[in-house]
């Protein structure tokens, strides 16, 4: 097991799988999720990409201090895990708070991202899913995680899969049972606090980006993808039919051909921008 100590010196776990020296994914999950969340994804990108999935800071194998959580925190504990892992730029693929994370990443930290990839995210705050989460928030803080989770899966996993992938629950998210309470909370107020004016530069990302959603999703619905896709210039929307907020789980064949075939052009587009820099770089420095 990899860890590294975040700039506040919280351990962050996360593990390197896939091809050695192929061109890197940064796989960032949502709320109360852990990397496993990305299993099917990772697991499909192996034989051509190396996959580097963090735990955040609240979940998996991560630490879970007591206090605040920040997603510019968040983002910034991505940023040192791939300086542990020696990876100066990677495809950075966010899902959900991922996302959002994701976001941040490729606004304060654009040097490092090679593309940027969107799932089931949004932009901005809607008034009903502040309520909505602050509810899931209150709910675990005096019940516990057990008590919101059946209702948070119908959020979560769209009707027709709800049965199916009922198992599956600890993968998706705030179904995550187990993981302590206080974590969980500090992760929804962080959701909660973000500054939000950072939405305001996603028009200075300059990378191929993808948006991905289920037309079923009604925790961030298609709208949400549609304004993100339209204040990133380089954005293209791809909307899956029939997948709802669990898309990477419950449609992972869909989802995966969607985003591999974006890694490919996005990874291709990298190289033909490195090729046109380092001559220049190095006509400079002569």
């Amino acid at each position: 097991m990899t860890y590294v100590r975040a700039t506040d010196g919280v351990r962050i776990h996360y593990r390197v799988t896939g091809r050695p020296g192929a061109p890197p994914i940064l796989f960032v999950q949502g709320l109360g999720a852990d990397k496993h969340g990305w299993d099917l994804q990772r697991l499909a990108s192996a034989p051509w990409y190396q996959a580097i999935a963090l735990d955040n800071r609240g979940a998996g194998r991560s630490d879970k201090p007591h206090g605040e959580y920040s997603l510019e925190q968040m983002a910034q504990d991505a940023i040192t895990v791939l300086d542990h892992a020696g990876v100066e730029t990677a495809h950075v693929v966010g899902a959900s708070m991922g996302g959002a994370i994701s976001q941040i990443i490729a606004v304060k930290y654009p040097e490092r991202v090679r593309s940027l990839t969107l799932a089931c995210t949004a932009g901005r705050h809607h008034p009903w899913r502040e309520e909505l989460l602050s509810s899931w928030r209150d709910t675990a803080l005096t019940d516990g995680i057990g008590s919101m989770s059946q209702e948070a899966a119908r959020w979560v996993i769209g009707p027709r899969s709800f049965r199916r992938l009922l198992p599956a629950m600890g993968w998706l998210g705030p179904l995550a049972l187990g993981r302590p309470s206080h974590a969980f909370a500090a992760q929804v107020d962080a959701i909660l606090n973000v500054d939000v004016s950072y939405a305001d530069e996603l028009a200075n990302i300059s990378v191929p980006t993808l948006v991905v959603v289920g037309n079923q999703d009604i925790l961030t619905p298609r709208g949400d993808s549609e304004e993100l896709a339209e204040r990133i210039p380089t954005a293209e929307l791809a909307v899956i039919s029939g997948a709802a907020h669990g898309l990477m789980v419950e449609h992972a064949g869909s989802f995966n051909r969607v985003l591999f075939e974006f890694l490919k052009r996005a990874e291709a587009a990298h190289q033909e921008r490195t090729a046109e820099v380092e001559p220049a770089l190095e006509s400079a420095a002569s």
